[in-house]
């Protein structure tokens, strides 16, 4: 009963001028698992200004097809560890939006460690999950999430 399925999911985060970018690139793979075909990702890195006009690169990186999805939904839930979890379940309401959104935020240095732990700073790598339910609102997003991260397996 503890699968979910998904549309799709993106992954985003900034890219500052101080920061190593294949550093940061690095830290994003940790949330990509090894099997998903390259050309199942889409890669898209926008150069952009800050409020003070310094030099920031947005990187967002976009699964789309059912096979690639569900591989990045079991090595998203392997990535968790019980207190990970245990967060996402108690602030489930304030994590799913109303358009059927799971957003998740990490830390950036953690994720690049290979240590993903979750973040509500500004500097994270943020993870949304386009949760595929029926009917499709929120309520029952949220349901079909608590059962997947509740199951055991």
């Amino acid at each position: 009963m503890g699968k979910i399925k998904a549309h799709h999911v993106r992954i985003t985060t900034f890219i500052q001028a101080t920061e190593d970018e294949d550093k940061v690139l690095e830290a994003i793979g940790t949330f990509i698992p090894e099997e998903i075909d390259d050309e199942d990702i889409h890669f898209d890195i926008l150069e952009t200004e800050g409020f003070f006009g310094n030099p920031i690169k947005v990187v967002n990186v976009e699964i789309k097809r059912s096979k690639a999805v569900r591989a990045f939904l079991r090595h998203f839930k392997e990535l968790l560890d019980e207190e990970a979890k245990r967060y996402i379940l108690e602030n489930l309401e304030e994590k799913v939006g109303e358009e059927g959104t799971l957003y998740v935020r990490f830390n950036k240095q953690k994720a690049y460690l290979g240590e993903p732990e979750i973040d509500e700073g500004g500097d994270t790598i943020q993870v949304k999950i386009k949760v595929k339910a029926f009917p499709m609102r929120k309520e029952a997003v949220v349901k079909s999430v608590r059962e997947w991260l509740e199951d055991g397996e």
